[in-house]
């Protein structure tokens, strides 16, 4: 194939306003995941966009079920099962109670 480019795990985005930091999920445009390195505003950023991460959890929601869709909250900067309003990034890989700050979710490198 003479157009095959890359995989896509990893992409180069450019470092949104406040800069990166390593292993920090951001939203770029309608691109979501997890900065591979720390960089400032406008520099180049690889950014995972498939795999299984530990990312912030909204407070006070219990999640039942694994494997259900969740959302980014991007005012929030946090992990949410409330789809209205927010970017679908993948599933969460376990139950998490309303006292966890943190989910394990699987990013699904699509929005």
């Amino acid at each position: 194939m003479k157009n095959y480019i890359q995989p896509g795990k990893m992409v180069t985005a450019t470092a949104p306003a406040g800069g990166t930091v390593s292993g920090t999920a951001y939203l770029i445009g309608s691109l979501f995941g997890v900065a591979a390195t720390t960089q400032a505003a406008g520099e180049d950023v690889e950014v995972a966009t498939v795999g299984v991460f530990e990312l912030p959890k909204v407070a006070a929601q219990a999640w039942a079920a694994p494997f259900a869709a969740v959302y980014w909250d991007n005012a929030a900067k946090n992990v949410t099962n409330v789809a209205a309003g927010n970017t679908k990034i993948g599933i969460n890989m376990k139950a998490q109670g309303a006292a966890d700050t943190v989910a394990r979710i699987r990013l699904n490198g699509t929005f």
